[in-house]
């Protein structure tokens, strides 16, 4: 990109925070694309997107457990694969047994998990990745069918899943929900929230992302400060709002982002401080540079004062990275993994404490997943993987897709047991989108390509919630 268009996207994105930052009548008409019912529902939902970077290991993740499957799982892998007898006590027993007579088992650091899908309130989702549309192995040998770029690359398919697009796309499906919702909430800008710094998944075309960190809302970075004064804060935001911003496209984007940044720090800041004490104690990490309970804590602190703030609908972004296994998988994956179901756990129970577990929908998602067969110590960059959905309107107790194939050169398989997804991130998206209040004529607003999935045998929404 050059840097004349580099600048005139700056540009267009800085006009549509402007426009977004004042709730103007643009973000109204936008919203009412698709969207009548949320801007009335007297409701409250939330989804909650917890992202692995780097790649999870979808083998010691959700074990083949039968002894067909498991068999090829541990020649494939020769010291990494989990001992069956280990597996006991988390083998997952759904309530409609796969019809090819394929069994799983979470890996033991999920086993907190165990009891949410044994009540029926989380549901597995099969061979989930990024596709453009339903893709077989000889498509994909013949590259006859249009392919997502750069598999197994990092930054692009993190960018894909998020935002059904490359890397350097502007928008992401979070974001795009947002979009079409956000007029329901009293504060549009509280519509999408990331704690974990910044992401294009909860970037929409309109939609703003809006940041907080788990000490609270990001307060103005100054050389003086502000010591508490009224007078003084009034002022830097006249400052702010007015004479900075000029008749420039940057200083009025500068001067509108400002203000309202300034503005919710407050408004948040008070909603956070009649938040509700939490009784649900969130462990302290198994991972100890994780933040992931941390931040799914201050997710729920933020659920818990949704009616404070105005919000009928919210879109979360929490995350965590050590994912990308290639090596130490079998010493470092299991702490990870401890760690994701300790924080999950948490947060499901936190949800049902403040008696919104049938309002917030939580799912995992990752770059891609990984090999089956090993590589030393850990395992390289895959495609398909095993992810999570838990929630109190999840229809779970059961798998959702269709289990893989596993062998190393099988038909489910472009090579080394890495799997060819048969359930898109497209199809996973608009079911979640779907529950949270989108309209069937706006999916494809939401993820472009899921009219390709229309005839296939998932269909456009899975039914998992």
């Amino acid at each position: 990109m050059t840097m004349d268009q580099s600048r005139r996207a700056f540009l267009k994105r800085a006009s549509m925070l402007s426009m977004a930052g004042g709730a103007a009548p643009f973000v109204m008409n936008l919203a009412a694309m698709g969207e009548a019912a949320a801007a009335t529902a007297s409701d409250y939902k939330a989804l909650v997107c917890v992202f692995l970077f780097g790649g999870n290991d979808y083998a010691n993740t959700l074990v083949p457990y039968d002894s067909t499957q498991y068999g090829v799982y541990r020649t494939q892998r020769a010291g990494l694969a989990l001992a069956q007898s280990v597996l006991d006590p988390t083998v997952l027993r759904p309530s409609i047994p796969l019809a090819s007579g394929a069994q799983y088992a979470l890996t033991p650091g999920l086993a907190k998990l165990l009891p949410i899908f044994d009540a029926g309130k989380m549901a597995v989702m099969l061979n989930v990745g990024t596709l453009v549309q339903p893709t077989t192995k000889a498509q994909y040998n013949a590259r006859s069918v249009p392919l997502p770029p750069k598999l197994l690359s990092h930054n692009d398919q993190q960018n894909y899943w998020q935002a059904s697009g490359p890397e350097g796309a502007t928008s992401g499906w979070g974001g795009r929900i947002g979009d079409l919702l956000q007029s329901g909430n009293g504060t549009s800008t509280l519509t999408c929230i990331n704690v974990s710094g910044n992401a294009v998944f909860l970037t929409g075309k309109a939609a703003v992302q809006y940041s907080i960190t788990n000490s609270g809302p990001i307060g103005l970075t100054a050389r003086t400060s502000l010591n508490g004064s009224a007078a003084a804060s009034t002022l830097l935001q006249s400052l702010i709002g007015g004479s900075v911003a000029g008749n420039h496209q940057f200083g009025t984007a500068l001067g509108t982002i400002g203000s309202r940044a300034l503005g919710l720090y407050t408004q948040v800041t008070g909603a956070l401080a009649q938040a509700p004490t939490i009784a649900t104690p969130f462990p302290a990490a198994a991972d100890p540079s994780s933040s992931l309970g941390a931040q799914l804590q201050t997710v729920a602190r933020l659920i818990a004062v949704s009616q404070q703030l105005g919000a009928k609908r919210q879109v979360f972004f929490v995350s965590t990275g050590r994912y990308d296994t290639h090596d130490g998988l079998g010493t470092l994956h299991p702490t990870l993994m401890t760690n994701l179901g300790d924080a999950l756990r948490a947060f499901y129970d936190t949800t049902v404490e403040l008696g919104v577990a049938n309002q917030v929908t939580t799912f995992t998602a990752s770059d891609f997943g990984r090999a089956l067969t090993a590589n030393n110590d850990g395992s390289d960059h895959g495609w398909g993987s095993m992810h999570f959905v838990l929630g109190g309107a999840v229809k779970g107790g059961r798998y959702y897709g269709i289990n893989p194939t596993l062998a190393n050169g099988g038909p489910d398989d472009i090579g080394q047991g890495r799997l060819i997804p048969t359930m898109s991130v497209d199809q996973y998206a608009a079911t979640l989108a779907s529950w949270f209040g989108v309209a069937a004529s706006d999916l494809a607003t939401v993820v472009p390509n899921i009219g390709n999935f229309a005839g296939s045998a998932l269909g456009t929404n899975v039914g998992f919630v």
